[in-house]
């Protein structure tokens, strides 16, 4: 390891070890970056690597709201601004109780290199905060929102930081978000995307994430010599990612068996139903489990991590941090795993990427393979900004041009840094290289 890196590394670990996330996914990316380093020692003199792994701007506030019971509740709220060299911040609100800083940065990294991949001018940052709205009536929710954007609409706008939905946070708590910020500013502008269609979403963004991800596996098993057609899939998550990656492999010839949620997991080895799913889910924010009570010869078992013991071709991680650990990746690469694709943000722990790899399983990592969310969000910026909407076939399409060119990204600058299918490598590289060279141009900031 470049000695310059490995410094930093240590730093990060002396400076944040109560922030485990954080460290993991800096980790993971700059252990890749030795060799762009080795060739770019002005790096070292720029304090770059210590620049990048800082984040520009971290807020962290209380959320007072009231439940419908008239008691005060108070949650904390963050947003980490972490690199605008390339653009305005650009990353998604998380609602979820396990929301702190360490999980909130290691996203924010995240996103700074795949925003970096889609080739759109968006910076990296994320936020959110532990209140959980599952079990939350459509009142609760709503009060929760207006208290969070009362304090970070001072924080936020179209060409400073444009956040997006991410887990917890979908069409209606993004509702509810971008009237508060409408209602405080006055301003009828693309500060949020993932907003209803009525008033300025766009077509295509729902389905993005999941279908991105099935556009870039299905690039990197061309460029191997596979197809998806006859294979079958297992899918964890079963929210927009999860959902909609499950109807494009479908369509794309596989047979989904399994999906899941946080309580446990449905196999149907007769291909899962996803207008059942979509009801469960989308219709009536329902648990998984009530799949196996609609669909004869369907089997559900608590814990979700059961879900990786199916044998499969195909590995769809949509859920959350860290889901596959080392003993998940040893089972799934025993029963026959060729492709694993990261839909969730680092679902993969750095132990089972290493099995997956020693493995040689076509391995793409979530900021390369989920990107497909952050480029359809940023087409609805641009949409916003002309006053136009575009069809769901004109954004699908540019979707797909964006996704296979991120693949075509990484293979390269896996080939001429790493090893040729280090697709780890290659896209923490090629997202990398961009940043790197915007933050040199632009001074000591």
């Amino acid at each position: 390891m470049n000695a310059y890196v490995q410094r930093v590394l240590e730093d990060l670990g002396k400076r944040y070890g109560d922030q485990p996330e954080f460290v993991q996914a800096a980790t993971e990316i700059l252990t890749t970056l030795s060799p762009v380093v080795d060739k770019h020692p002005e790096y070292e003199k720029a304090g770059l690597l210590e620049r990048y792994v800082e984040p520009e701007r971290i807020v962290i506030f209380r959320v007072p709201w009231l439940d419908d019971r008239n008691q005060v509740q108070v949650n904390r709220g963050y947003r980490v601004q972490f690199n605008s060299a390339i653009g305005p911040y650009k990353g998604g609100l998380r609602l979820h109780p396990s929301v702190n800083l360490s999980i909130i940065k290691f996203l924010g990294l995240e996103q700074i290199l795949k925003n970096s991949l889609t080739g759109l001018p968006i910076g990296g940052g994320k936020g959110g905060s532990d209140f959980d709205p599952k079990g939350r009536s459509d009142a609760e929710v709503m009060r929760f929102c207006q208290s969070f954007m009362t304090e970070l609409y001072r924080h936020i706008g179209k060409d400073v930081d444009v956040p997006a939905g991410d887990i917890g946070v979908g069409g209606r708590e993004i509702g509810y978000l971008y009237g508060q910020y409408k209602r405080i500013t006055g301003l009828y502008e693309g500060v949020l995307t993932g907003k209803g269609l009525s008033y300025g979403g766009s077509l295509a963004r729902k389905e993005a994430t999941g279908y991105g991800l099935c556009y870039f596996i299905q690039a990197m098993m061309k460029r191997n010599g596979l197809t998806p057609e006859g294979m079958t899939a297992v899918i964890s998550g079963s929210g927009n990612v999860a959902i909609y990656a499950a109807e494009k492999i479908t369509s794309m010839g596989a047979r989904v068996v399994a999906m899941s949620d946080s309580n446990g997991y449905v196999y149907d080895p007769a291909g899962i139903r996803l207008d059942v799913v979509k009801d469960i889910k989308e219709v009536h924010r329902g648990r998984i489990r009530e799949y196996a009570e609609r669909v004869q010869g369907s089997e559900y078992h608590e814990g979700f991590r059961g879900i990786w013991t199916i044998p499969c071709q195909i590995a769809l991680p949509c859920s959350t941090q860290n889901e596959i650990n080392e003993e998940s990746a040893r089972t799934l690469v025993r029963n026959g795993v060729k492709v694993v694709g990261e839909g969730a943000n680092m679902p993969s722990t750095l132990e089972a990427t290493k099995v997956f790899q020693d493995a040689k399983v076509l391995f793409g990592p979530a900021k390369a393979a989920n990107a497909g969310g952050v480029a359809t969000s940023a087409l609805e910026m641009s949409q916003n900004s002309l006053r136009l909407a575009w069809t769901f076939q004109e954004v699908d399409e540019r979707l797909h041009t964006i996704m296979t060119d991120i693949f075509d990204k990484v293979a390269k600058a896996a080939e001429e840094y790493a090893e040729s299918g280090d697709y780890v490598a290659g896209a923490n590289i090629a997202g990398f290289l961009k940043v790197a060279d915007a933050m040199m141009a632009q001074g000591v900031v």
